[in-house]
């Protein structure tokens, strides 16, 4: 249990404050650090775990009145820092929001937030902080999928920024969080056509930057094969679906014009043509954790070396 005996320890210096002008909140703050000094025993210390970085992660998950989880907060970090504890998380859910101006006024800063929680962070040494960032990228799909005639599965967008302009481009979508890429396109191409198809391999990938939300952006062109054939499409994103010869797709103004759409033609035509070795998904375990994950490599290439 936190000693909270040391409740204002990790305070900084206030340049000489005169009690006089202290607010009435300033007051009111004071005794209830005292209140919670006084009555340590009839109070549950703030929830925390040890990260595996040296650092520790308190996630609140019941109400706690504002005065109360200031002086236990204050406490916690004097504790901390004496105990050599460098970087501090908390945890905030949505329904625990009347926190927020208390963890920020201690000298925390938002990290992330999600739709049900604020994530803040703090370091205790007075050094650069070396906590990570908050995630950087956002990973979509694209599908190249061309059926026994050269056609290509294509679409027409309802919104966007091809919205109403005719224009026809392969499914794409972004990947959902935990969603492998090769389920992510399946997925996405089920969903705005109503095509079921089989993952075969990654053939290409674009990085881009201040894109979503200023985050970074990873794209990747996805080679499927088509396991049916009639199109249902979507009708809340997409216009229009078929499947269209690829000499009509690539004579496209639009193709012609974006480099893009040209280079994901021209991988996937020569996939089909056995001309390209794109990457496949291989299943690998870890030592550091039970759970497995998928290795994309080129794997034609590798058999041949290793041949």
């Amino acid at each position: 249990m936190l000693d909270v005996g040391r409740v204002g320890a990790g305070r900084r210096p206030s340049g000489g404050l005169d009690h006089r002008a202290m607010s009435s909140s300033t007051n009111s703050t004071v005794a209830t650090e005292l209140s919670v000094s006084e009555n340590s025993r009839e109070i549950e210390p703030l929830p925390f775990v040890n990260d595996k970085h040296g650092g520790v992660i308190i996630e609140m998950k019941t109400p706690m009145d504002p005065g109360v989880f200031s002086a236990y907060l204050k406490a916690a970090l004097a504790k901390w820092r004496e105990q050599g504890i460098r970087g501090v998380w908390i945890k905030l859910p949505i329904t625990l929001s009347n926190l927020i101006p208390t963890v920020v006024e201690e000298g925390f800063w938002y990290h992330h937030a999600e739709e049900t929680y604020l994530m803040l962070a703090y370091w205790l040494p007075n050094t650069t902080h070396t906590l990570p960032v908050n995630a950087t990228h956002r990973v979509g799909v694209g599908a190249f999928i061309m059926n026994d005639k050269r056609e290509v599965l294509v679409v027409q967008e309802k919104s966007g920024v091809l919205r109403g302009l005719g224009v026809w481009k392969f499914p794409t979508g972004v990947v959902e969080p935990g969603e492998d890429i090769n389920v992510g396109a399946i997925r996405e191409v089920k969903e705005e056509t109503g095509i079921d198809a089989e993952f075969v391999e990654v053939l290409a990938f674009r990085q881009s930057h201040k894109a979503f939300f200023d985050k970074s952006d990873l794209f990747f062109v996805c080679l499927l094969r088509p396991l049916s054939y009639d199109i249902t499409k979507q009708d809340s994103e997409i216009e229009a679906c078929q499947w269209m010869p690829v000499e009509e797709f690539a004579a496209q103004p639009f193709v012609q014009k974006h480099e893009l759409v040209k280079y994901i033609l021209e991988v996937g035509l020569a996939k089909v043509d056995k001309k390209y070795a794109g990457f496949s998904p291989i299943s690998i375990k870890s030592a550091f954790t039970d759970k497995l994950s998928l290795f994309y490599m080129n794997r034609r290439d590798l058999d041949k070396a290793s041949g």
